[in-house]
C-alpha cells in the first residue's frame, strides 16, 4: 500500500487487527454508497505479496465472514505459507537442474508413433 493510501486509510478507517506476518487490516467507518457495506483493506507488510494474507483474513477481506475466522486448529492443518514461486524455497522435483539432481532414465517401454506404421 502506498504511503498516501495508507495515510488516508488511517484517517477514514478503523484498524481491525493484524496477523502473524505483520499485515494490518482496516475497515472504513462509513459504508460504501454503492454496496451499502464498509470497505475492507489490508496494508501488506512485505511489499505487494498478497499471498501472505492467511485464509482467515482472506475470508474477512472478501466479506465472506463478518469477523476474521478463529477457532481451534486441527492437528492436520499446516500453518499458512506465502507463495514461494521464484524463491530458493520453491518446490523442485527430483532431477531439476537447480536441485543438482539427475533425472531417472526412462524405461524402455516407449515406442515413438509413426504415421502409417
Amino acid at each position: 500500500m502506498s504511503a498516501i493510501r495508507l495515510f488516508f486509510a488511517r484517517l477514514t478507517s478503523r484498524k481491525v487487527g493484524a496477523d502473524e506476518f505483520g499485515n494490518v487490516y482496516y475497515e472504513s467507518r462509513k459504508p460504501m454508497p454503492v454496496y451499502n457495506r464498509p470497505r475492507r483493506l489490508v496494508s501488506l507488510a512485505r511489499g505487494l505479496d498478497s499471498s501472505s494474507v492467511p485464509p482467515e483474513w482472506h475470508a474477512w477481506l472478501h466479506h465472506t465472514t463478518d469477523a476474521p475466522l478463529s477457532g481451534p486448529k486441527h492437528p492436520w492443518q499446516k500453518p499458512h505459507r506465502p507463495n514461494m514461486t521464484g524463491t530458493p524455497g520453491a518446490w523442485r522435483p527430483a532431477g531439476h537442474d537447480y536441485s543438482g539432481g539427475r533425472r531417472r532414465i526412462t524405461g524402455g517401454d516407449y515406442e515413438a508413433w509413426t504415421p502409417g506404421g
